[in-house]
């Protein structure tokens, strides 16, 4: 993995220099992986979340130079993805008038096609049962399961607490066991 500046240095440089396309092509660089990857799991598709993907660092963008650095920038990315995938999924319901059965009936047919789908396999046990939960669980179980973020960091970026973040992730885990021990 290549060596990237520090994220404090990155926003300094980016709000103060003369190079704020260098600064930004190292952000990309530094978290366009870990972003898509959370952005997947929400979204499911590839090119839907190609798309969420490229809004969040158009908002990034737009909104580097007002970053209060209140939280770490990786914090503040999180949370700007977490929200454009969200407000993706709420516009494909408004838009395809889906119903909530309809649009997860859609999302396990995406991973059902998926090139890279075998029944068998666990994980993709694991990413049906996953799509079955309540957006805010699915949330919370991709977060702290995937990315093993630390519940006060989830706080901000959901901006709710850790204790019902706590309570969240739980019962996630409970679905998700009930529905793979019901397989």
């Amino acid at each position: 993995m290549p060596d990237f500046p520090d994220d404090k240095d990155l926003v300094f440089q980016f709000k103060n220099g003369s190079q704020k396309d260098w600064v930004f092509t190292q952000i990309i660089q530094k978290y366009q992986e870990k972003l898509y990857a959370l952005i997947r799991r929400i979204i499911i598709s590839h090119d839907d979340t190609n798309d969420v993907l490229q809004n969040v660092f158009i908002k990034v963008w737009n909104n580097l130079n007002s970053f209060r650095e209140d939280s770490q920038l990786f914090t503040w990315l999180y949370k700007i993805a977490t929200n454009e995938s969200l407000n993706f999924l709420e516009k494909r319901k408004k838009n395809r008038y889906y119903s909530l059965i309809d649009d997860e009936s859609d999302l396990i047919n995406k991973i059902k096609a998926d090139e890279t789908f075998d029944g068998n396999k666990i994980e993709w046990k694991l990413q049906l049962a996953i799509q079955k939960l309540p957006e805010k669980q699915k949330i919370v179980f991709n977060l702290r399961y995937y990315e093993e973020m630390p519940y006060d960091e989830m706080s901000e970026i959901l901006e709710t607490s850790a204790g019902a973040l706590k309570a969240s992730y739980h019962h996630a885990v409970k679905k998700i066991e009930a529905y793979l021990t019901s397989q």
